[in-house]
């Protein structure tokens, strides 16, 4: 347990008031199974905020695992500038704690809502608690920023939940002590086999159609800010030619609305006729087109996380990613954004079929689906209110 004698009134009470605060659909889905297992514990009193950084797409996350926020911030940008975002941020997020005076703040990953949120109660000295710490590429650069918002929440966190053993060793190589840090695997796994072995309605007309139709399919994800322009350009070269050689697969792209990505990665993709172009699908049908895909092609650090439970293949359109892991287990490969690494790689899974079986094994050194329940344990154990549970450990298959 950490000692610190503010937290007597704490024990007494035996009441947690927890800020979980998030701000993005990606953080929304993993944050979910943290909200549903700190409300149905007794001992907190948990207050969800969300600052607007996405609405529409967030509110149906929210609406899924039917979460009620205690405050949703509104955002007003004039710019997509990140320094605008930042300074609108720290304006609510610290109105948004000062309100709710909380025992502690819960954050997630590594959008600037996760860092600025973290300083905002650093200011209030208030504890921090970092769901999915530790995540490391060693380039500030890339992911940008992300890189630089997970680093600086991490000098502003008290407890990190980290997702791996890894993690926890990137943590540990920055100094910070084994005592602030518990392994608990990645909720994003909670949350995904909850969906999937759930009985939820799809929201779409598109996606059932495409699970319907009968013919296979490649799912392509590209968001990333460091990949807009010529690396998107690049991947979409590359998708032009695989729906030339495999006509007998369909590409299935929900894109972004952004009209840079629009623009570049529909560049590749003129005259392609099994190539569908839908709009971002909502949480539960994106699940369903993950789980019905043959591979997968992202630049989604979630989806690298998610895909193994399922067993898909994932080839990763970046040139480093701060999840090694699925490299090292071997169910997922790490690409590039070079065309003919992309078609080659696409290529081999689709026709050499022991190659494919070889990673599409469900075998995910992520999670095990109970990083909610574990995180929630470690948070009761630095309050004093309980054990420090064990660490979550992957075996490999």
């Amino acid at each position: 347990m950490i000692e610190d004698p503010a937290l007597s009134n704490v024990r007494k009470t035996l009441t947690i008031r927890a800020l979980v605060g998030f701000g993005t659909r990606p953080e929304a889905i993993k944050m979910a199974p943290m909200v549903k297992a700190l409300q149905n514990d007794g001992l907190f009193d948990t207050k969800v905020v969300t600052t607007g950084q996405h609405t529409s797409i967030l509110r149906q996350v929210l609406d899924v695992f039917e979460i009620e926020p205690t405050l949703e911030l509104e955002l007003i940008r004039s710019t997509n500038s990140l320094g605008e975002l930042t300074s609108k941020l720290m304006e609510v997020a610290a109105s948004a704690v000062e309100k709710i005076s909380p025992d502690v703040v819960v954050v997630q990953g590594d959008t600037t809502t996760t860092f600025v949120l973290a300083l905002a109660a650093f200011y209030a000295k208030v504890k921090v608690v970092h769901l999915e710490a530790g995540l490391r590429t060693s380039n500030r650069y890339s992911p940008f920023p992300e890189e630089i918002n997970r680093r600086i929440t991490s000098q502003l966190t008290d407890l990190h939940l980290a997702p791996t053993s890894i993690s926890a060793r990137n943590l540990l190589s920055e100094a910070i002590s084994p005592e602030h840090i518990v392994t608990t695997g990645n909720t994003v796994i909670d949350a995904l086999l909850d969906v999937v072995s759930g009985d939820y309605e799809m929201e779409t007309e598109e996606v059932p159609e495409i699970l319907s139709s009968g013919r296979k399919y490649i799912l392509v994800t590209m968001h990333r800010r460091e990949s807009w322009g010529e690396p998107m350009e690049q991947v979409s070269s590359a998708l032009g030619d695989i729906a030339k050689k495999y006509p007998d697969y369909d590409l299935v792209l929900p894109l972004h609305p952004n009209e840079l990505v629009q623009r570049a990665m529909r560049s590749g993709l003129r005259g392609a006729t099994n190539v569908k172009i839908i709009s971002p699908a909502p949480y539960v049908d994106f699940c369903r087109l993950m789980n019905g895909a043959s591979i997968i092609l992202t630049d989604s650090g979630g989806i690298q996380e998610e895909a193994p439970s399922i067993g898909k293949p994932v080839l990763v359109a970046r040139d480093t990613t701060e999840r090694p892991e699925a490299i090292t287990a071997g169910v997922a490969k790490l690409v590039g954004v070079n065309p003919v690494d992309v078609t080659r790689e696409i290529s081999l899974l689709l026709e050499d079929e022991s190659y494919y079986n070889s990673i599409a094994r469900r075998s995910n050194p992520f999670g095990d689906g109970h990083a909610a329940t574990r995180s929630v344990a470690a948070i009761k154990w630095i309050f004093g209110a309980g054990e420090r549970p064990a660490d979550f450990e992957y075996v490999a298959e």
